[in-house]
């Protein structure tokens, strides 16, 4: 196979780089992590169950992959005090932060508590911006930086997510679009990733049920439920040099449900 021009290969490496992902033991978190690795970065995992995270950090590191694991709740300023502190032990510039940790509880408005509510802000949206905000100097410091905000296409339309779930979703992309202008002088790009269905752990328990299934098969254009992988590799692109004039901006992963009419 011939080799690369020089200028491409740098366009698209990630080599000499440290990334942070969040929510990164399994699904499209563990497929990012493992995504920014193959292309040369040095990750930062993390989750907050200490096993899970180990186990699969374990399996990157006999791989040869310079992968690393802080068991930590994010959703937490204490847990995102931790995950700075690795990144400031591995290097004086952070150069890209990814936000995926997120989670849901299914349930019609009128029927959420006041804890479910606050749990879910908290875990989905103010995990990322904490984490934003805190590692901002690292950022800063890499000279150019690129945070990746793992929204979803319930942040867009109204899917049967639930709707604290969609208002995390929405904020992150906004979140996102008003970091990119503020933070452009400091070369730091910012954008969002908006996932359909795709195959991971909390998918599942929806998808595991025939009808639905079929239901969100056929509002698909392309026919199926996506692949973590999928998700991973436009995370990937809009961290690499190759999209350094990219930022502001929400990519669907979505195999065209976002723009599908009748």
């Amino acid at each position: 196979m011939p080799q690369l021009h020089p200028s491409l290969q740098q366009r698209w490496s990630l080599s000499g780089q440290l990334a942070v992902v969040t929510g990164a033991s399994k699904g499209i978190g563990a497929a990012i992590a493992a995504e920014l690795l193959a292309f040369g970065a040095t990750v930062v995992a993390v989750a907050r169950q200490a096993p899970e995270l180990e186990a699969q950090v374990a399996e990157w590191r006999a791989a040869g992959l310079d992968a690393h694991a802080v068991a930590a709740d994010v959703s937490q300023e204490a847990g995102r005090q931790q995950v700075l502190a690795k990144t400031a032990q591995l290097g004086p510039a952070l150069h890209i932060l990814v936000n995926n940790v997120g989670t849901n509880i299914r349930k019609p408005t009128t029927d959420y508590s006041a804890t479910e509510y606050q749990y879910l802000l908290a875990t989905n949206l103010e995990s990322a911006f904490g984490l934003c905000q805190g590692a901002y100097p690292q950022l800063q410091a890499a000279g150019k930086a690129s945070i990746i905000n793992v929204s979803s296409v319930a942040g867009l339309v109204h899917v049967r997510t639930g709707s604290i779930y969609g208002m995390t979703k929405a904020a992150l992309i906004q979140l996102s679009r008003n970091l990119a202008v503020e933070w452009a002088s400091a070369g730091i790009r910012v954008n969002a990733v908006a996932p359909w269905y795709i195959q991971t752990p909390l998918a599942a328990t929806v998808l595991r049920n025939p009808e639905y299934l079929q239901q969100v098969v056929d509002r698909t254009p392309m026919g199926r439920v996506g692949k973590s992988e999928e998700v991973a590799a436009a995370v990937a692109f809009l961290c690499l040099p190759a999209a350094s004039y990219i930022t502001g901006q929400c990519l669907s992963v979505d195999g065209g449900f976002e723009v599908n009419g009748f």
